[in-house]
């Protein structure tokens, strides 16, 4: 829905933060570009304004990130139209879209677990490396969109974490050269249900070679939960409604993270609090796999209470509902309703 040319004026004005969005309009899947939270462009519409032919706008937003330095070039053009002649270009209203997370189909999401110096109280014994798990595309939801909770999954909360957008890619990086891979930020709520990890988790005897003779094998005592169900269940993957390209985050290690379940604030945190940093987690992750453009690594739970008035973990939203909302500085606030089935 297009908006005057004295409004557009009035919503460019100071802004210098282009935020990129995956979303669909008028029956159409789109990519586009967003100024304000309430209005959008479409990022084949604005390449044609700025004098770009049809082949230089990408289909999505993988497309726009294997583009490189072409793709760069073509958001440069377009922020410096909309910052110049604004009143040129077609508005769409953020209110009649229906959001996509900003990358729809990355090949992997890669979770980082408890990188947090609040969950380090809690480790009884861990590795001395980043620990992480790998969690599907189909689990991924834009805003707006609706949490699916499950009677039978039981407790079922939310953690806001700054998910890593890959750019390139990328095997065995060293942590030095690891920002040269990232392309983007964004907010991911790493969704969990508990229920479910406690229903997979096995105490049982592991059996391994024997460190006296190889050709026999030894038991040892182990416990363990797989996280295909209680991380990777559809819709456990709320993500955007941004993507913000790494040259608008000056410090991604000094981000504010806020959680809030309905009104109450559950989880006040700063990416400083980081265990591992991102470059010694994209350090660590391609030592065993290799990252392609549009994956993502969320970088692990925002879990200081700070001035929350209740602990994250108590926010089940299998029990209680939603909605939920996360909010990162500079990257936007990400809302998802809840939907409770039987």
């Amino acid at each position: 829905m297009a908006h005057s040319a004295k409004v557009n004026r009035r919503r460019v004005e100071g802004e210098s933060q282009v935020k990129l969005a995956s979303f669909a309009f008028q029956g159409k899947e789109r990519i586009g570009v967003a100024i304000s939270d309430d209005t959008l462009v479409d990022l084949a519409d604005a390449a044609a304004h700025v004098g770009r032919g049809p082949d230089d706008a990408p289909a999505d937003m993988i497309a726009l990130i294997e583009s490189g330095d072409a793709g760069q070039s073509l958001l440069t053009d377009i922020a410096d139209g909309l910052s110049h002649a604004p009143d040129h270009f077609s508005w769409i209203d953020a209110g009649h879209v229906e959001w996509r997370p900003p990358v729809r189909r990355p090949s992997k999401i890669v979770g980082i677990a408890m990188n947090n110096s609040a969950s380090d109280a809690r480790k009884i014994s861990a590795p001395d490396h980043p620990l992480m798990f790998l969690k599907p595309a189909s689990c991924l939801i834009g805003h707006g969109q609706a949490i699916e909770a499950r009677a039978y999954y039981g407790s079922v909360h939310p953690e806001p974490e700054l998910g890593v957008v890959i750019g390139k890619t990328c095997r065995d990086v060293k942590a030095e050269n690891a920002m040269e891979c990232v392309y983007g930020y964004t907010i991911f709520n790493d969704m969990t249900g508990n229920g479910m990890r406690a229903e997979d988790m096995v105490h049982y005897w592991a059996l391994y070679p024997s460190k006296d003779d190889p050709n026999q094998v030894e038991k040892r005592e182990q416990h363990l939960s797989y996280t295909a169900r209680y991380k990777g269940s559809d819709t456990f993957g709320p993500m955007g409604p941004y993507l913000v390209t790494k040259d608008e985050v000056p410090d991604p290690h000094a981000l504010e993270v806020r959680c809030w379940h309905k009104d109450d604030l559950i989880a006040e945190d700063s990416t400083a609090f980081y265990t591992y940093s991102i470059p010694q987690v994209i350090e660590f992750v391609t030592r065993y796999h290799s990252l392609w453009p549009g994956d993502v690594i969320s970088m692990g739970t925002a879990f200081r209470p700070g001035g929350a008035r209740r602990p994250l973990h108590t926010a089940n939203v299998t029990a209680l509902g939603g909605p939920v909302r996360v909010e990162i500085t500079g990257l936007g606030v990400l809302e998802n309703p809840v939907l409770q089935t039987g």
